[in-house]
């Protein structure tokens, strides 16, 4: 048995159609152009690409981006007054400040800075809570992609028992809240979960996002099974380069599991398309209309 692979590049290509066309309508039955402010601080190689994609992805879509790209030596202080002013502007419609941040700064502080109706990552506490209560919320973007894609191989997940393998506020624990909200039977495991091999055994569906390469190993998965690999670990080859791994073994799990998403190209894709549409749906209740 070989593995259905689950296309993250198609389905978010897909997706930022959806959303050109949706910002489209905003501007041709109400004259609004929607806002995207990314705040970059320091020089991360890794996070200044990422966030040039942002940039380009959102202009294509058709909306407004606007980049701050400060010094890693800038204050907290500075970053919180520039926090407040893109709070206040009325032409930003969804506000990201890219992490990490420089150790000095404290991202708790910086998050909860953020206009909970302009935080379009989902991270801040008011949005967390209002998700984990089933009320409409901006929800984590990486989150969002993983059930997208789940539903790529499952038009309705009411019942399946899911297993989500990682318990962080970016992607664990958003997840799960997402999956309940889909009727799934939910369990949370980690690193530290007992015997987490037979309990990845149990998933229908099984979401990785523990951030350890290759931890997940073929024979964990139960025959048939849906898996989200979320990880993107670099790893070194024999030949003194590196190469992109997810937290699942996939050349084992590949003959194994029933659907798989690869890494590259499964969920990552998805994280800036799922971006876009977040910021859609910000500018939207913005101005009082209802979501799409």
């Amino acid at each position: 048995m070989t593995a259905r692979i689950i296309d993250g590049k198609a389905t978010a290509a897909s997706l930022r159609e959806d959303v050109a066309a949706a910002v489209a309508r905003l501007k041709s039955e109400h004259g609004i152009t929607p806002g995207l402010a990314v705040v970059l601080v320091g020089e991360d190689p890794a996070s200044a690409v990422y966030v040039r994609n942002k940039g380009r992805q959102t202009v294509e879509a058709g909306m407004n981006s606007y980049e701050h790209k400060l010094d890693a030596g800038t204050s907290q202080d500075e970053l919180l007054d520039l926090v407040a002013k893109l709070n206040a502007d009325p032409a930003v419609n969804g506000i990201l400040v890219q992490l990490p941040l420089p150790g000095h700064i404290d991202t708790s502080a910086v998050i909860a800075t953020i206009d909970p109706a302009k935080d379009v990552d989902g991270f801040h506490v008011v949005n967390a809570g209002r998700l984990a209560t089933g009320l409409p919320a901006l929800v984590p973007c990486t989150p969002v992609g993983c059930v997208i894609l789940a539903r790529q191989v499952h038009s309705d997940l009411s019942g399946m028992e899911a297993v989500v393998v990682g318990r962080s506020n970016i992607v664990g624990k958003p997840v799960a809240q997402l999956l309940l909200n889909e009727n799934c039977t939910v369990t949370i495991a980690h690193s530290r979960t007992r015997d987490l091999p037979e309990v990845c055994r149990r998933a229908d569906l099984l979401i990785a996002a523990v951030g350890r390469p290759e931890m997940i190993r073929g024979d964990w998965i139960r025959p048939g099974a849906t898996v989200i690999d979320v990880g993107i670990n670099r790893i070194p080859t024999d030949e003194g380069k590196t190469r992109l791994v997810g937290d699942v073994a996939f050349d084992e799990a590949v003959e194994v599991a029933g659907a798989i998403t690869p890494v590259p190209g499964g969920v990552g894709p998805m994280t800036i398309a799922c971006l876009l549409r977040s910021t859609v749906e910000a500018t939207r209740r913005q101005n009082g209309l209802e979501p799409v």
